[in-house]
């Protein structure tokens, strides 16, 4: 075995069809939106799953962006994040044209 679990002598790419571009037909890219058409509202399943990958950071040792008073709970620490805007995360919406919006955590309405 060669590097990351690889045969020897194969690398990830080799032999690929797509040009390593997995994600869509050879020949074609998806593109962000220029114009948003998305509401800028945070959904409930953008907010679980935002809360839930910077808890996962923060128990694991990522740096805590906002002061603490005593919290400890990652769970809380990045509800309190959330709150403040301080989330470094992207949310990536995809439309059905095939074409995506990213969307910063801070830019979107949270109720």
């Amino acid at each position: 075995m060669g590097e990351a679990g690889q045969p020897n002598g194969a690398h990830e790419g080799e032999g690929d069809q797509t040009n390593g571009d997995a994600t869509a037909p050879t020949g074609t890219e998806r593109q962000a939106n220029k114009v948003r058409v998305t509401t800028p509202y945070l959904t409930k399943y953008e907010r679980a799953r935002i809360l839930g990958t910077r808890a996962l950071q923060i128990s694991m040792n990522a740096p805590v962006l906002v002061p603490l008073d005593g919290e400890t709970d990652a769970l809380q620490i990045a509800i309190k994040e959330l709150s403040q805007r301080k989330i470094p995360l992207i949310i990536r919406r995809y439309l059905p044209d095939g074409s995506f919006e990213d969307w910063s955590v801070s830019e979107l309405i949270i109720d």
